[in-house]
Parts: C-alpha cells; structure tokens; sequence
C-alpha cells in the first residue's frame, strides 16, 4: 500500500499517514500509522524506496520525503501479478457470528441482525458520500476507486436485502434435523 502510494508522488510519512485517511485506506486495508513508519524505514532498508530532495516545506520538524525506486516500483508491479489476490474468500466476522449465534441467549439474534442493519445503513450513507467525492476528484467513474467503493456500496445493498429475509425467517429457525460429525459413521 504505501510502496504504492510512494508510487504516484514523493511524500514523507506524516503525508502518507494523512493520505491514507484522506481516501479511507484504512477501510480496505490494514495499515495503521506506526506500520506507516516501520514500513518506510524497512522499504529504505532494502532499496524499495529512497530519501528524496524536495522544495516542499513539512510543517513541523524535518522529515525526510521518500519516493520509490526502480526496485521497489518492479517488486510492486510483481506483488500485483500474484494469484492470491484473486483466489481468497472474505472472512466477515459477522458471518462467523450467523455460524455460532445458535448458541446466543434468546432476543441476542434479533438483536445483533438489527445491530448489523443499523451499521450497514450508516456504511452505506458513508460510502455513497465518499463515492460522490471521490467522482468530484476524480472526475469521471472509470477509475479504480470508484469501481472499489461501487462495490462496497452494492455489497451493503445485497447484505441489507439478506439481512432482511433473514429477520422474515427467524421464528421458523431450527436446529440440524440430522447432525453429523467427523468421525462418525
């Protein structure tokens, strides 16, 4: 993530840190703000990026502004190319709630589904903001975070549309009619 963002323009990690809340990074991927730094002094470390000279001012004490090398800009277009990133599934944690919510106190479910309802509607207003502003910036919709938050905002449709069957069917739950288990024949 930040190799790329290094990519687009030269920054020092107090830019990249405000770079990645500005766009909501944080949302899709896991980057926190000491990872920012640990990663600019490792990426250094192994010449996937270098100190550059820059005219730009940095309010507060001096930083150093990196940019990516011809190294670092190969090893990113590989790391691109790999196949895991098209062949994972998604592991929602509120999935692995549906899978052991048979165990929740009675009134938990009904609870919690309206929880997640409430989430997602605000998610999805948070997004649709976001998809707004990122089309004023960007200025047309073919581009890769437009395509990015579309998704999630279909994503949030689809969930909320489930999210409401599964309400429809709650009072006809019921436990497995014929269980079984490793082991067992």
């Amino acid at each position: 993530m930040l190799l790329s963002l290094l990519a687009e323009r030269p920054m020092h990690g107090y830019q990249a840190n405000l770079e990645l809340e500005r766009r909501e990074i944080r949302d899709w991927a896991g980057i926190s703000r000491p990872q920012v730094y640990y990663s600019l002094e490792k990426l250094a470390r192994v010449g996937m990026i270098r100190a550059s000279e820059t005219d730009e001012h940095s309010a507060g004490p001096e930083r150093s502004t990196f940019e990516t090398t011809a190294k670092g800009s190969a090893a990113l277009a590989d790391a691109l190319e790999r196949e895991e990133w098209a062949m994972q599934r998604e592991r929602p944690p509120f999935l692995t709630w549906i899978a052991l919510s048979w165990l929740a106190r009675p009134g938990a479910i009904e609870k919690q589904v309206q929880r997640r309802e409430e989430f997602l509607k605000r998610e999805l207003a948070r997004e649709e903001k976001t998809l707004r502003s990122v089309l004023e910036e960007v200025g047309h919709r073919y581009h890769e975070a437009a395509w990015m938050i579309e998704l999630m905002i279909e994503q949030f449709r689809t969930e909320m549309t489930w999210l409401k069957k599964l309400r429809e069917e709650l009072p006809k739950r019921a436990r497995a009619k014929r269980p079984s288990y490793a082991g067992e024949t």
